[in-house]
């Protein structure tokens, strides 16, 4: 597909972020896979997965488009979200339509800031689209600015740059933020992608109220044990 048809193929749509890493319960040799067929059986518009290989995998048995990321590095670095050129180049080759890259106001091994990583593909890989993965409404505008396609609150709470620090341990998205960050690239082509905390169907759908072009689920879907653990902690709370 074009890019104008894969942005239009979001639309209002669900994108269901298949991720699982050695450690956690439900992780098991190709559990990706089967997250994003299972995914795609149930209406997604699309895959937000991590690493060249996992996407590659998808790839061969989901006809959607995939948004890549890489993370390499995490917690141990600023910038570990598709921190580099290289990188991007790796999830392209692997097959993503859609590179997502980090783009907030930390430096890159080499100095450079992360959001620099948008021109880079942009001219070296011009076909691809560029998911931008932000933290505030200023790195959703140095996105747009340099030219991402998408900006998603998704490092929101995970970087120095996190919005509200207190708000990060509620089991809601940060509606303020999603404002904040529509009204920031408005006028712009960039699309905004709601990624965080969206727990059910019915907060998808104020999402798209505010503005949102589409939504990012994961753990809701693809991570049963953080599900069991928001509705344990809830109960706990009401016990209290």
């Amino acid at each position: 597909m074009k890019k104008e048809e894969i942005i239009a193929s979001l639309k209002d749509g669900l994108i269901v972020s298949c991720q699982a890493v050695p450690g956690e319960p439900h992780y098991m040799e190709n559990i990706t896979v089967k997250m994003a067929e299972s995914a795609e059986w149930g209406g997604a518009v699309g895959i937000r997965a991590n690493s060249p290989e996992d996407i590659e995998k998808i790839k061969r048995v989901v006809d959607l488009p995939i948004i890549g990321i890489w993370k390499i590095d995490r917690n141990i670095k600023d910038v570990y979200l598709t921190p580099n050129l290289d990188a991007a180049k790796k999830l392209w080759d692997a097959g993503a339509e859609i590179i997502a890259v980090q783009a907030t106001k930390h430096k890159r091994d080499d100095g450079k800031y992360s959001y620099e990583t948008i021109k880079e593909i942009k001219k070296e890989i011009p076909e691809a689209l560029i998911f931008a993965d932000i933290a505030t409404p200023e790195d959703a505008v140095i996105a747009a600015e340099n030219g991402a396609d998408f900006v998603a609150p998704t490092l929101q709470g995970y970087t120095k740059a996190g919005y509200f620090d207190n708000v990060t341990i509620k089991d809601v998205p940060d509606f303020i933020l999603l404002r904040d960050i529509v009204d920031a690239v408005k006028g712009t082509d960039t699309k905004v992608i709601m990624e965080g905390k969206v727990s059910t169907p019915e907060i998808a759908v104020q999402c798209l109220y505010m503005g949102a072009h589409a939504v990012v689920v994961g753990n809701a879907i693809t991570r049963p044990h953080i599900t069991a653990k928001r509705f344990a902690r809830m109960l706990k709370r009401y016990h209290e």
